[in-house]
């Protein structure tokens, strides 16, 4: 039998998500005709919210929520260990009380239990998103910038750690840069190729497009376009890759075909990820983003904004740093 989502009665309700959730919520800013559709299409569809979790939070306390997207091992992902790490951090400090909701979109936000959000990526929660932001309910959304949405967002430069990272290939003396993407549904692997095309043309250095391999953060997409670089007739002397992950992925694929790293090809990465430098045969010259800080800087907004010392809407925007390890050297 399927399981029902708050999306399925909002859509049986003909209703938004954010109407359906007040009226799960039992919030008085909710018409009485909407009221009605959507408690009967809660008995049609024989929808059961959390009611242990509704029951917890029969009034405000001092609770922030942190929505994580559901994705395959999450807990073993060092973006999501950063995050609740950082986040948990702050909380302690600021004595607060943490929920944690892991989703894929679908579950109930349960968001009477809170006193805020925080989202760790918009991607895959971009209904909910609106939905808290149609409520009124202060939230915070990390790793991502809006200039469309009233919320405050805490993000890595990614554009401008692109442009660090190029230009420290530039200085090595390439010019055959190649790059492997991450996912480009997310505004973290647009805003790192965008950075770097932004540094080819800076320094007046042709893009080639057979030079772009599309990816997705994990090392699988980076073999395969490894592979595809290498066959080229006039193949890079670098790859610029999305992460570190994927740097590991270029590594191997150039060992296996006796390429030496780095005196034949000098590879990069991005995240300064131990979980995958750990697998690295060759130490990776990498971007570190603050992801522990982007958490702790997040939760700070958020109970600023919940205890009303920040009015409308704030953004932060971190650096990364560059680390050089023995993956690139000076093109001879």
């Amino acid at each position: 039998m399927k399981n029902i989502s708050i999306r399925d009665v909002a859509r049986e309700a003909g209703v938004s998500i954010a109407t359906t959730s007040r009226v799960l919520n039992r919030l008085s800013t909710v018409k009485k005709t909407n009221k009605i559709r959507v408690e009967a299409a809660i008995r049609k569809l024989k929808f059961r919210p959390n009611v242990s979790a509704q029951r917890l939070a029969s009034k405000r306390n001092n609770a922030i929520g942190l929505v994580i997207p559901r994705y395959s091992d999450i807990f073993h992902s060092f973006y999501a260990l950063q995050v609740l790490e950082g986040v948990g951090l702050a909380v302690e400090r600021l004595r607060l009380d943490l929920l944690l909701h892991i989703t894929n979109g679908d579950s109930f936000l349960n968001i009477s239990a809170v006193e805020g959000l925080i989202f760790s990526d918009i991607i895959g929660n971009e209904e909910e998103v609106d939905a808290v932001l149609e409520m009124e309910l202060p939230c915070v959304i990390m790793n991502y910038l809006t200039k469309d949405l009233p919320v405050s967002c805490v993000a890595i430069d990614n554009f401008g750690s692109a442009c660090k990272a190029l230009e420290h290939l530039i200085k090595l003396g390439h010019s055959r840069i190649a790059t492997i993407t991450g996912e480009l549904r997310s505004q973290v692997a647009i805003d790192r190729l965008n950075g770097y095309v932004k540094t080819l043309e800076r320094h007046r250095i042709e893009k080639r497009q057979a030079y772009i391999r599309y990816g997705d953060f994990g090392r699988d997409s980076a073999v395969k376009a490894t592979k595809e670089l290498l066959r080229l007739k006039d193949p890079p002397t670098a790859i610029f890759a999305a992460s570190d992950e994927m740097a590991v992925g270029a590594i191997q694929v150039c060992i296996e075909n006796g390429i030496n790293v780095p005196r034949d090809m000098s590879i990069m990465g991005f995240d300064d990820n131990p979980l995958a430098l750990g697998f690295s045969p060759i130490p990776i010259t990498t971007m570190r983003q603050p992801l522990h800080k982007m958490a702790v800087e997040a939760t700070g907004i958020l109970h600023k904004i919940i205890t009303r010392k920040i009015k409308g809407k704030k953004d932060i925007v971190l650096s990364s740093e560059l680390i050089e390890r023995s993956s690139c050297q000076r093109l001879t």
